[in-house]
């Protein structure tokens, strides 16, 4: 099962690897290169993906199987990352 911590670190992972993207002009992510960059189970992806979407921060299509297809920063997503670099502390979010 996993722990608070690693949900906390896997959606993290997620938001810093979407950003990376949009400051390289790639405005989204297909799944398959997010689970080989963050080497995330698939349960685990899916389930930081869904909390991340709920909570606004990006946006995310999805495979018949319930794993991201395409995701994406929102821009709610890119404002919270940028506050973050500004600040040099990243916060997890809950």
């Amino acid at each position: 099962m996993t722990t608070l911590r690693e949900r906390r670190i896997y959606r993290k992972a997620i938001l810093r690897c979407l950003y990376g993207a949009v400051e390289r002009n790639r405005p989204e992510i297909s799944g398959a290169a997010l689970r080989e960059q963050l080497g995330m189970p698939d349960d685990d992806l899916s389930a930081a993906c869904v909390y991340l979407a709920d909570e606004g921060l990006i946006a995310v299509d999805w495979t018949s199987h319930h794993t991201p297809a395409t995701a994406a920063l929102t821009h709610e997503g890119i404002r919270l990352m940028e506050e973050e670099e500004d600040s040099g502390e990243p916060e997890p979010r809950e």
